[in-house]
């Protein structure tokens, strides 16, 4: 693919795929869980849960039966219109979305059993208010070293001038700040292989890993240089490193 048929895709790509990045041509080696499978081991029937930054609301309503009540949460408009739709399709009665800001979250206290939130940041202080007494809070978040081989190829990126870590520690800190007990954490450092260009080229049009892409003339020359640099037999190679953060009221 040269230089012009990576701009003319880019331009495209949304319109063809949106925001479904079950499209992705993408394998991994190395996950050691999958995020909404630890929120549902812990659910009972009789838990009403909270998600935060629920996106489009496909993770909850996946594990829907598994809980008396599920609200999700986001603060775009656009992504509560498509979990609205989604829930439609869906027909989950027990299923709620609202446009709510995680920096102030307007329900009442002791409300929750079980608090989510994956790739999305939240307040402890907020979290610890809605929460019942040895309620569950569950995070997954994204490490500062994700995407590292392309942070430094671009010598830019999301969060690549901090220390990895950094962002583990702050909220391991803010949640025991906050009256959290039995704080657990764990990392895992998987292995992608993009299969095409054009995933790894959606990829970075739809998310914030390396910032303005596409905007500077060079980033289309420095990606495909970094496609060729990082070819392999099962594709083109990057990580995913992640953290989880397991915490009890």
């Amino acid at each position: 693919m040269n230089e012009l048929e990576y701009k003319n895709f880019y331009d495209k790509v949304g319109k063809i795929n949106g925001w479904d990045f079950s499209k992705l041509k993408c394998t991994s080696e190395g996950v050691k869980w999958d995020f909404y499978k630890e929120v549902n081991k812990r659910c009972k029937r009789s838990d009403i849960l909270l998600d935060i930054g629920t996106g489009g609301g496909e993770n909850i309503l996946y594990i829907a039966s598994s809980a008396l009540l599920m609200i999700g949460i986001d603060n775009s408009s656009g992504m509560i219109e498509k979990a609205h739709y989604n829930l439609k399709e869906a027909q989950a009665e027990n299923v709620r979305f609202f446009k709510m800001d995680s920096e102030y979250l307007e329900f009442p206290n002791a409300f929750f059993d079980i608090v989510s939130s994956r790739h999305s940041s939240f307040v402890a202080t907020e979290v610890a208010k809605v929460i019942k007494e040895n309620g569950v809070f569950l995070t997954q978040q994204v490490s500062e070293h994700d995407k590292w081989n392309l942070k430094k190829a671009f010598g830019r990126g999301q969060s690549f001038e901090e220390a990895d870590g950094t962002l583990k520690e702050r909220y391991i800190r803010e949640l025991k700040g906050a009256g959290f007990t039995g704080v657990q954490s764990f990392d895992y450092n998987a292995i992608d292989y993009y299969q095409r260009p054009e995933d790894l080229i959606f990829l970075l049009k739809h998310t914030p890993i390396i910032s303005s892409f596409g905007q500077e003339e060079k980033d289309f020359d420095i990606l495909n240089d970094f496609i060729e640099n990082n070819r392999t037999k099962k594709g083109i190679c990057t990580n995913s490193k992640r953290f989880l953060i397991v915490a009890k009221k």
